[in-house]
């Protein structure tokens, strides 16, 4: 109606005729005005008109749904029965809340706590039991509650969505708990409680065509963000998969004896390194990812290692190759420099981690071990002879000597006693400014060898120890002065100062 009115308006201000001028008596009439020229003809709707009609259809579009919303909301919101739904909803999580804690004491009695000696799993799955009672007890209720409604002929459609998503939380919940790396467990629980909830909400299928419609086209590939999200996820599912037999395939691996340790952390190593690859080959191929197409990106990590990862993929050769000779294992106690000098704890194909007496990790390297001088004080045998010196004054009866040093050495529980050709010995050694250089010779235990900052320690002590014990002086050096110029008054027997 409105359009109709402003097109009347708009041809009346077109056709309103211009002002007439009456004649005087007397005198000539005037010659009437000229007729009005006729209006063109419209050739289209004009732009004022177009505009009136978006409007139009606006204003009609929104009365139309809010019309419609509101009638939605009066049949199927503003009801008995929604009412009595959120009711039971309402009375169920209060309930739940309310019986908790008699639940949890009848099951503490059915389930005692575990030892700590049981299974790490378990006593997991008992706690995360204990934290599900709430909504364990909330989703039996609501179960109920539905079905109690049903049997009055009230809707059930909140209830049914209410529970039926508590359900599903509380399975993922418990499956997740089976998972022991937190960020896996975290993850999977996620994305199983989104999908769930779509799901149940019937948008899983809404949501997957808005998802596949934002897609982007690279030749004749078409890549859509719900392509970019299934890989992921399936690569993820992939990755973990492939950890968790890695993982089982190196257990298995290190309880055999028929490999040594190098050797086992080599395959090791190598399952772990293929069955990711393999992974993420599986996954890309799932998404529509033509393999052949990579042949590019390939040559270019090929030149990045040329060029900028040199020392990444040195490494990863040399440890390749200190698995394979066996130059160094697990458990060896090596020296780099004056700084680095510890056991090996683990050799991984990029570096090696050394933890030191000091209780403090190193990551070295591999290619540090191929590039420079190594000490391993226990490649060939895990026994070491160690040379402690000492010196004593000159004119100290070198047997006694002998005797001191010996008993030292039996006192040190670090000396290897008992076996042939590596008893403890006493050498004289060299004759210094001040004294008589003797050291004194042991073998050592294997856990010994580990530790020679403390056995050197030990071996000082009881040396000195023996030494006292026989009155033997250690001396220390002496030194004359000579007084070129100047006078010093010299105190005799008598006490009396001589001039001289």
């Amino acid at each position: 109606m409105s359009r109709l009115l402003l097109a009347e308006l708009l041809l009346a201000q077109g056709s309103t005729p211009g002002p007439r001028t009456e004649g005087a008596i007397g005198t000539a009439p005037s010659p009437p005005p000229a007729a009005p020229s006729p209006p063109p003809e419209p050739s289209g709707p004009s732009e004022l008109e177009s505009v009136s009609e978006s409007l139009d259809e606006t204003v009609d579009a929104a009365m139309s749904w809010t019309e419609r919303a509101i009638d939605f909301v009066r049949t199927h919101v503003l009801t008995w029965g929604v009412v009595m739904e959120l009711l039971v909803v309402a009375l169920a999580a209060s309930a739940a809340y309310g019986l908790a804690h008699p639940a949890k004491r009848l099951l503490a009695r059915l389930w005692p706590e575990p030892d700590a000696s049981s299974y790490q799993t378990l006593i997991e799955l008992r706690k995360v039991i204990f934290n599900l009672v709430v909504p364990l007890i909330a989703v039996i209720l609501l179960w109920f509650g539905a079905s109690v409604l049903g049997q009055f002929g009230f809707e059930r459609v909140i209830l049914t969505a209410v529970a039926s998503l508590l359900n599903a939380w509380i399975l993922i919940r418990l499956f997740s708990t089976l998972v022991p790396d937190p960020f896996w467990s975290k993850t999977f629980a996620t994305v199983a409680w989104i999908i769930a909830a779509l799901n149940i909400l019937q948008l899983l299928d809404p949501t997957v065509a808005f998802l596949d419609s934002v897609a982007l086209r690279m030749g004749a590939m078409r890549l859509s963000l719900y392509l970019v999200l299934k890989g992921v996820l399936f690569a993820a599912l992939l990755i973990w998969i492939a950890s968790v037999v890695a993982g089982v395939l190196n257990t298995r691996i290190r309880r055999t004896s028929a490999f040594t340790p190098s050797v086992r952390t080599l395959i090791g190593q190598s399952i772990r390194l293929a069955l990711l690859f393999g992974a993420i080959m599986i996954a890309l191929s799932a998404v529509g990812v033509d393999l052949t197409a990579l042949t590019v990106l390939f040559g270019g990590i090929g030149v990045g290692i040329g060029f900028g990862l040199q020392s990444v993929f040195s490494n990863l050769v040399a440890g390749i190759i200190l698995l394979s000779e066996r130059s160094i294992k697990v458990g060896d106690f090596i020296e780099l420099s004056d700084t680095v000098r510890g056991s090996v704890r683990e050799i991984t194909i990029r570096s090696t981690l050394v933890t030191t007496n000091d209780n403090i990790d190193i990551l070295v390297p591999n290619s540090e071990f191929i590039s420079k001088q190594m000490v391993n004080w226990t490649h060939r045998d895990a026994f070491r002879r160690m040379r402690i010196p000492f010196g004593v004054a000159y004119g100290t009866d070198k047997e006694l000597v002998r005797k001191a040093g010996l008993e030292a050495a039996e006192e040190v529980h670090h000396t290897l006693l008992g076996v042939k050709g590596r008893e403890p010995q006493v050498w004289l050694v060299g004759f210094g400014d001040s004294a008589l250089d003797f050291e004194l010779v042991v073998w050592l235990d294997p856990e010994s060898v580990q530790r020679p900052a403390a056995v050197n320690a030990a071996y000082c002590w009881a040396i000195e120890t023996s030494l006292s014990k026989y009155n033997i002086e250690i001396p220390f050096p002496q030194r004359d002065l000579h007084i070129r110029s100047g006078h010093l008054p010299i105190v005799q027997e008598t006490g009396e100062p001589d001039a001289s």
